[in-house]
């Protein structure tokens, strides 16, 4: 049982991470569009964090669909996804209306509000969970070097 959540969450998390990653990084406006929309960085930062963040998750996701130290790989998911929540709650906090842009897209949105807040912060949760399941407890199977 331990082994299947091992592989689910090593899979998983490499599965969001390319997914969210190629996205963001095939529509870099949109990226930049999202980080400037949490209004918590200048905008010296913000391009250079629209190319890196995607490139740093395309890693990730490739670290743990090759598995390729995978203890650091989930160590470095956690520490994102918990700034991923912290600038989500953020956002609500200052009654910013956004979308987190966590999947592509994002910016502002008019629509958004405590139910949009909480889903995406309960989602990030839960892939935070997984990362910490990660480096916790890797699945190694299959893994390159883990």
């Amino acid at each position: 049982m331990l082994n299947l959540i091992s592989f689910i969450a090593r899979f998983g998390l490499a599965a969001v991470w390319l997914w969210s990653g190629a996205v963001k990084l095939l529509n870099p406006l949109d990226s930049r569009q999202a980080i400037a929309a949490y209004e918590l960085l200048p905008d010296s930062l913000i391009d250079l964090l629209a190319v890196a963040l995607p490139s740093m998750e395309l890693v990730l996701g490739l670290m743990l669909l090759l598995g390729v130290f995978l203890r650091w790989a989930g160590v470095a998911s956690a520490i994102i996804l918990a700034g991923f929540i912290l600038g989500v709650a953020s956002a609500w906090a200052r009654g910013l209306s956004i979308d987190c842009g966590c999947f592509g897209g994002g910016g502002y949105d008019a629509d958004a509000g405590p139910a949009s807040y909480l889903a995406t912060m309960g989602r990030d949760a839960l892939f935070l969970a997984m990362a910490a399941w990660t480096a916790w407890r890797p699945f190694g199977r299959f893994a390159i070097r883990p």
